[in-house]
């Protein structure tokens, strides 16, 4: 339970149709394969101390007892483990049949909750032998020992802050209004359903959907069981599809046999979640029963994968959807801003370098969409001390290849003037020396922007801006910022898929070749002709930034939970003291330059961060970072 995590599965143990005494031995076993695991809350099918397809047999009272003596038994036999599970049966309550969850604990039953929604379409006709649920509950002795019947419930665990859970089973998630949705309102963190769905050409991307798109709008982790090979294949086929979502997001799944689905669940992000968007509404007008739960406070160990990095998607095929995406958000962005402002020109200062050439990739494709020249924009190359012939060669044929408008003005001439004018020696290379000539550039690019109407386009990421990597009024400030949402990690990715679809081989290779070129302000002298000074051997890999400028902004991780993510992510390629060193260097450099984010001019959000004034960080500039620091100490 370490950060918050929690160990879930979700199991489908082999049965056989009406064979309690068979279906019972299964049902231990695969929580005995769960505690293996770790497993800590287990869902398992609908109806699995029975199988769900007797049909009319669920009206035979051998069977229902049967059921009812076999759940006594797994209580009894598992008094001893530290786990919360749920395991389908029918259950005679009154007069009536019910197809219910027995949530239990420690040998506890803690409570039968009914299904709430019976199918009786299609395929299904469940309403032929069950009755439909209600949500109040009533006392009821059952497998020898006295529990409540009902749908009103949420289990809490006392042992683990936030972990509640709440249960519905299979047609309950694809009614208009699922019973959890009530109980995540209620404080559910965890959802789990009992599922029996049988197994259709193309029914497991709707399930699917359904499991994922629920989990998001409730904010909650969602374990789905279903129920596998054993039940009657007369008419129909299961095939023990698994689920296992976080906030929208799948993290586990397993389809076509029996065995287990296992992840760890981040019930700290959950909350996280909950707390920062206002449009959860917890509601506690509906009447819930609380029931508790105690578990074993241990170390959770993680087998998820934590993505190195969290902005860039991993497939293929989805990383150039979201790369095409990425382009028409940034250049609708900046075609609104030209339309609005009557702009003729859109000046951008090239350097050879990654940022700046996205900036001229989108500059290119809002002018497309206007139906202006690419003339229109003015691509000004200002060398100086530390420029490289590699750097201005490459935003001189990116310029051409892009049929921009190019200039090439040295500054090498004004920065000396003000240096004389303040009094700076020039041999010494201290802060003033490099932040003239950042300033100098600004004031350039302003200043031919006045000339020609034109529109100053910002080169900056978001990267940069979250370790205020920029000259305060120097390469800070613009007319409107197009990479500010986009981090680094991701800039790399765009730039990479422009080279695959460039309209020609040059503007191609040379895009590969500002792929391949170090990352540099190049603000000091070169050394023979190369690069002399490479930003992340001085604030360190933007790879680690961007996670953790994920996990501790996006995500809302405390510090020390980042670091174990980060180990986890990056294992085998940083090692312990490399991790921490930077992420201490993020946590200060992110506190301590916030003065220069809440002055950022406009820019478009095209992810689920932006770190705009105006937008998502609201953040006072003399915040102190000691709390965040002090976590770090002596690990």
């Amino acid at each position: 339970m370490k950060d918050g995590f929690i160990t879930v599965a979700a199991g489908t143990p082999e049965i056989r149709v009406a064979d309690c005494e068979f279906n019972k031995n299964s049902i231990l076993n695969i929580i005995k394969e769960a505690e293996k695991h770790g497993v800590k809350i287990l869902a398992l099918p609908e109806m699995c101390v029975t199988g769900y397809t007797c049909s009319d047999l669920f009206l035979q009272r051998a069977l229902t007892k049967a059921a009812e003596d076999s759940l006594s038994e797994i209580l009894a036999s598992t008094a001893e483990t530290d786990m919360l599970f749920a395991v389908g049966l029918p259950v005679l309550f009154g007069a009536k049949l019910y197809n219910c969850a027995a949530v239990c604990c420690r040998g506890a039953l803690l409570a039968l909750v009914p299904k709430m929604y019976l199918p009786n379409y299609g395929e299904f006709y469940e309403k032929r032998w069950f009755s439909e649920g209600e949500r109040e509950g009533h006392p009821l002795p059952f497998a020898g020992r006295e529990t409540y019947f009902g749908s009103d419930v949420i289990f809490t665990c006392g042992t683990m802050p936030g972990l509640c859970v709440g249960v519905e089973i299979c047609e309950d998630l694809w009614a208009p209004v699922p019973p959890s949705s009530y109980l995540a309102q209620a404080g559910a963190t965890v959802i789990l359903n009992l599922s029996a769905s049988d197994e259709v050409a193309s029914k497991d991307s709707y399930r699917r959907g359904l499991v994922t798109g629920q989990s998001g709008r409730l904010i909650c982790g969602y374990i789905y069981a279903d129920a596998g090979e054993g039940e009657s294949s007369t008419d129909l086929v299961f095939a023990g599809h698994n689920l296992i979502a976080e906030n929208g997001s799948l993290i586990a799944e397993r389809r076509f046999g029996t065995g287990l689905a296992v992840s760890e669940i981040d019930i700290e992000y959950l909350r996280y979640e909950r707390m920062r968007i206002s449009t959860f509404r917890p509601d506690n007008s509906a009447r819930f029963v609380n029931i508790g739960f105690s578990l074993k406070n241990e170390d959770t160990k993680l087998t998820r994968c934590f993505s190195p990095t969290p902005f860039v998607p991993h497939d293929e095929n989805e990383r150039k959807t979201r790369c095409e995406e990425i382009f028409r958000i940034a250049a609708l962005g900046l075609k609104k801003r030209i339309e609005h402002t009557g702009t003729k020109s859109l000046v951008i200062g090239i350097s050879g370098g990654l940022d700046s050439t996205l900036a001229m990739l989108i500059a290119a494709r809002a002018v497309d969409m206007l139906g202006l020249p690419r003339e229109s924009i003015i691509a000004v190359s200002m060398p100086c001390f530390g420029t490289t012939e590699r750097t201005k060669g490459n935003s001189e044929i990116l310029a051409d290849e892009l049929r921009a408008t190019r200039r090439t003005i040295n500054i090498t001439k004004a920065v000396r003037q003000h240096f004389e004018d303040i009094g700076h020696d020039e041999s010494v290379l201290n802060v003033v020396y490099e932040n003239s000539q950042a300033r100098e550039r600004t004031q350039v690019l302003m200043d031919i922007a006045n000339g020609t109407s034109g529109l100053v386009v910002g080169t900056g990421d978001m990267s940069e801006l979250a370790l205020g990597w920029a000259t305060y009024n120097g390469d800070h400030m613009s007319m409107y910022g197009v990479n500010c949402g986009i981090p680094k990690t991701l800039v790399r990715y765009l730039v990479g898929y422009c080279a695959e679809v460039a309209e020609t081989k040059e503007l191609a290779y040379v895009l590969r070749d500002i792929l391949a070129t170090p990352v540099s302000p190049e603000l000091l002298p070169a050394e023979n002709g190369d690069i002399s000074q490479k930003t992340e051997e001085l604030v360190g890999p933007y790879e680690l930034h961007d996670f953790f400028l994920y996990h501790l902004i996006r995500r809302g991780c405390e510090p020390r939970k980042v670091l174990r993510l980060a180990e986890l992510a990056f294992g085998g390629v940083y090692d312990h003291e490399t991790i921490l060193k930077w992420l201490r260097t993020f946590i200060r450099r992110f506190f301590w330059q916030q003065f220069k984010r809440n002055c950022l001019p406009d820019g478009p959000k095209v992810g689920t961060l932006s770190l705009s004034p105006r937008g998502d960080l609201k953040m006072p500039s003399d915040a102190k970072c000691n709390m965040w620091l002090s976590q770090l100490e002596n690990l």
